[in-house]
């Protein structure tokens, strides 16, 4: 039940080192937390404490403490930092926890990885709650944190615009993907709405076709809504959506005119769309993806 996120990184093995160790540059890439301070201690040599909050929204926030266990550098240059972690906050489904950070040096750069493991409270309730949601959902958002570390280093895109990209791109998919099926599933496939079948007659396809054609179209938006969300990496499907869209505004153009001054027209549907489509475009460009890191621990770690 432990989790085990590890990814391979071309940078600096000191500067990977400062960026995860520092609480003010390592709050900046990881997404499971919104605060980490370092607490003070009387001694150089005793273990670092500190203190982490999470936001979880509506302004609540989880808090919790923790305390290094230490780090070490091999002979080889490999580094291993250790700690341990626990919350009395009761909002928190974790009540302690340990794991460690391993920094590998490779020929091509470094193999950061993690591996970490928490108990949980509430009883049975919690454990379900987190075999079901909450483990699957810490180690996608450490493995995004990760890859959102790596562009820091590797590209130099801050991590704050690493989100606000993620975001961008996130709400253009998901709004093109909900007009597509909309539009599939209610005028055409529900509805059979007029204005819709006289648009497609008006291309000069027989009336015995229409229905059927404006059926097959209504699946194929569907289909596409459902491609737009499933291929979720793939730019250029956002690219295809905007010159498509700006395509069939050209072809309603020349077959039906008369719908270009109506209300709710094809010229602010399809344009949106499209600007929408190259917003997204362009916001995909680099993006931190989960599916860039390793889940499962390999023979070598």
């Amino acid at each position: 039940m432990s989790i085990y996120v590890e990814i391979r990184i071309r940078g600096d093995m000191d500067e990977l080192w400062r960026r995860t160790q520092d609480p003010d540059l390592h709050e900046r890439w990881d997404l499971r937390f919104s605060e980490i301070v370092y607490l003070p201690r009387r001694d150089e040599i005793e273990p670092q404490r500190f203190s982490y909050a999470t936001r979880i929204g509506f302004g609540l926030r989880i808090r919790g403490e923790g305390e290094s266990e230490g780090s070490r550098a091999g002979s080889d240059g490999e580094r291993v930092s250790a700690l341990t972690f626990w919350s009395r906050d009761t909002k928190s489904l974790i009540v302690k926890g340990s794991g460690y950070w391993r920094y590998v040096p490779t020929p091509d750069g470094i193999r950061f990885l993690t591996w970490y493991s928490y108990r949980t409270r509430f009883g049975p309730l919690g454990r379900l709650l987190d075999a079901a949601l909450f483990r699957p959902m810490m180690g996608w958002a450490t493995a995004w944190s990760f890859d959102r570390l790596r562009l820091w280093i590797e590209k130099g895109i801050d991590p704050a615009v690493s989100g606000q990209r993620a975001v961008i791109h996130a709400v253009a998919r998901v709004c093109i993907a909900l007009v597509f099926l909309y539009h599939g599933l209610i005028p055409k496939l529900l509805y059979h709405d007029p204005t819709e079948l006289a648009m497609l007659l008006a291309t000069g396809l027989p009336d015995a076709l229409g229905d059927r054609a404006l059926i097959a179209i209504g699946l194929g938006e569907v289909a596409f809504a459902g491609v737009l969300l499933a291929a979720w990496r793939t730019r250029w499907l956002l690219l295809a959506t905007a010159v498509a869209m700006i395509g069939a505004l050209g072809g309603v153009a020349v077959s039906s005119p008369g719908v270009l001054g109506a209300a709710f027209n094809p010229v602010t549907l399809n344009l949106s769309v499209a600007a929408l489509a190259v917003i997204g475009w362009v916001a995909a460009r680099d993006l931190p993806s989960a599916a860039h890191c390793r889940r499962e621990p390999g023979s070598e770690a």
